[in-house]
């Protein structure tokens, strides 16, 4: 497996870059936070990649970061999700918000992301909420995310963290209460009461 690409882009188009590496032209399709994140033409870059393999195609995918290859690759081993709707999700949400959003079980939010409809949105919510680790919910520095479309359940979290509850355990007493409000309030009021009960 070719685990990642460095070299000098030659192209940027609409969801690809090519990246020349020693003469060679790699082609990686790529996320849109992948594409904003990117040099410009002409610049250095090294993209981290997944090669898929079909029975009529091989198709290379490029990541700006580890963080994102790695939940690209929980997202195509849900069932139904293909690696060019999971580029999609990669592309609507950040990892980071895309964590919150899979740990607070906030469907409406996954179910923003193009191809991505309600229940595969509650699908993914289900397979992946458990597999979220505590960095990606932090980012990479450990500062805390935030989140470019606020659900009252991102704000919950925000609100927990503001309190001095750390990302991972705010996210999981949010998650733990998940359904019986939409009012941010009422889900700290509730995150608030497990949390003081030790979940």
């Amino acid at each position: 497996m070719i685990a990642h690409i460095e070299g000098i882009i030659s192209e940027k188009n609409a969801d690809s870059v090519v990246v020349d590496c020693a003469g060679v032209g790699y082609e990686l399709n790529v996320s849109a936070q992948t594409l904003s994140a990117c040099p410009a033409q002409g610049k250095s870059v090294k993209l981290y990649s997944y090669l898929a393999v079909r029975e009529d195609a091989m198709e290379l995918f490029g990541f700006i970061s580890k963080e994102e290859k790695k939940m690209f690759l929980r997202l195509i081993g849900v069932s139904g999700i293909g690696p060019r709707t999971a580029l999609g999700v990669l592309g609507a949400l950040s990892v980071h918000n895309l964590s919150v959003a899979l740990v607070a079980g906030d469907a409406n939010a996954l179910a923003r992301a193009p191809g991505i409809g309600k229940k595969t949105a509650q699908r993914l919510v289900l397979e992946l909420k458990d597999k979220v680790e505590t960095q990606e919910l932090t980012g990479v520095t450990g500062a805390p995310f935030v989140p470019s479309a606020q659900s009252a359940e991102a704000e919950a979290i925000q609100a927990l963290m503001a309190l001095g509850y750390n990302s991972s355990d705010a996210a999981k007493a949010v998650s733990s209460v998940a359904g019986q409000s939409d009012k941010t309030n009422d889900i700290v009021f509730l995150a608030l009461r497990k949390l003081g009960g030790g979940m």
